[in-house]
């Protein structure tokens, strides 16, 4: 028991990024999406859900709750990142602490002090970590899995439900808890927590919508969160 409760937040990192896998894999040998809508109705939700856990995984490794051991927490937050869409873990490591740091201010890579218009801000929020070699690893995925599967199966049952979590990513960890107007409830972190729906917290992104509990407690992992709610 001792065990399980020291490595609690390494034993979910690797049940996330098996079950993503375990998901992507299911539905690209399994599913021809021109001939099978049904399926998909269930599979591009859950999928998209995947993929905002293996984000939040990498977040959390940022903040070294993964694991107490640094090199495996690192680990995993490279993997996490690489395996979401060839993000380098660097990186977002840097930004991230920026976020953290000028929280809700035009210092803040993921804030948007002008238009906040929800659409305009995620091509901001996009365009800070998309990169060159990300693009080039993307492609270069995306032509290997030719050899095995057909286009329309690869954008839609992978590059479609990546895309999608970036949307939900956005929205609960970005748009909704940093948007203006910045109420004095919010100080210091600017920033909001959605209302107390702990089942509905977790669907929507593993509690990660209880933003100020994150921004007050950052070493906090997005499983006990609720805790703090």
């Amino acid at each position: 028991m001792g065990f399980i409760i020291n490595y609690m937040g390494t034993l979910i990192a690797v049940v996330i990024i098996v079950f993503w896998g375990a998901g992507l894999f299911t539905g690209l040998v399994l599913t021809n999406p021109l001939q099978q809508p049904l399926i998909l109705l269930a599979y591009l939700p859950l999928q998209t859900w995947l993929f905002t856990g293996l984000f939040i995984t990498a977040h959390d490794a940022m903040h070294g709750t993964v694991s107490h051991s640094r090199k495996l927490n690192n680990t995993i937050g490279y993997v996490a990142s690489l395996l979401y869409a060839g993000m380098w873990y660097p990186k977002l490591l840097t930004k991230h602490r920026l976020h953290h740091t000028h929280s809700g201010t035009p210092g803040d890579p993921d804030y948007h002090a002008g238009n906040q218009h929800f659409f305009a801000w995620w091509f901001k929020f996009m365009m800070q970590y998309l990169t060159l070699w990300q693009l080039l690893i993307m492609a270069l995925l995306f032509n290997v899995g030719l050899i095995w599967f057909s286009e329309a199966q690869l954008l839609v049952l992978w590059v479609a439900p990546a895309i999608a979590s970036t949307f939900q990513l956005f929205y609960f960890g970005t748009y909704r808890p940093h948007r203006l107007p910045h109420l004095a409830t919010m100080m210091p972190h600017r920033a909001r927590s959605q209302p107390r729906r702990h089942w509905l917290a977790f669907l929507s992104c593993y509690f990660f919508g209880y933003h100020f509990e994150h921004h007050a407690s950052p070493r906090t992992p997005w499983w006990q969160l609720h805790t703090l709610r």
